[in-house]
């Protein structure tokens, strides 16, 4: 722990590794607090020129704090920082950062910033070679990682549902449609 804390805020010591670094949070914390007493300063990287992004905001206005975070052997990509509690166990991941956010290797890019205006990859990297550069640069730009065998969807219900009208909306003409097919008799959604 570091000297960023004060004495009201001794708890129950709870463990969790940040980039792969073995921290110590306190009962209460959110992931935000407890990286912020832990003295790290830098949680992400921006989209294009992988610049350091630190904690900003205390809530949800938080635009830079994104992580994925894995416990029990689920992953959940980009949860905000500042509003995720702390739990034991937690591997908290930075997003758009190779291999950490403190040594990104992406973070070359920003030195050619003036070199590389918005939307020049729409402009440079064009047909008949653009399949060969398009997932490095959707790898580079993403947030987190999504991995479909380990996600919470699985446990989402699902429903399969017919109908003759389904109506999307429920303002004034959209009640007025699923008004008007229910009174046909039709089956409205």
């Amino acid at each position: 722990m570091s000297p960023k804390r004060t004495d009201a805020a001794a708890g129950a010591a709870i463990p969790f590794t940040f980039d792969g670094r073995r921290l110590e949070g306190r009962a209460g914390d959110t992931i935000a607090s407890a990286l912020l007493a832990n003295g790290v300063r830098i949680v992400g990287r921006s989209f294009k020129y992988h610049r350091p992004r630190g904690i900003w905001g205390a809530w949800t206005e938080e635009p830079n704090a994104l992580v994925d975070v894995s416990l029990d052997g689920r992953t959940t990509p980009n949860l905000r920082a500042t509003t995720e509690p702390l739990v034991a166990g937690m591997a908290v991941r930075s997003v758009n950062a190779y291999p950490t956010a403190e040594g990104d290797r992406g973070a070359f890019l920003d030195r050619f910033s003036a070199f590389i205006p918005a939307g020049f990859y729409y402009k440079t990297f064009l047909w008949p070679d653009w399949h060969l550069f398009e997932p490095r640069i959707r790898a580079m730009a993403g947030l987190g990682r999504l991995d479909p065998d380990n996600s919470p969807a699985a446990d989402w219900p699902q429903i399969n549902a017919t109908c003759d009208v389904l109506v999307v909306g429920a303002g004034p003409a959209g009640l007025a449609a699923a008004m008007a097919a229910a009174g046909a008799g039709r089956s409205v959604i």
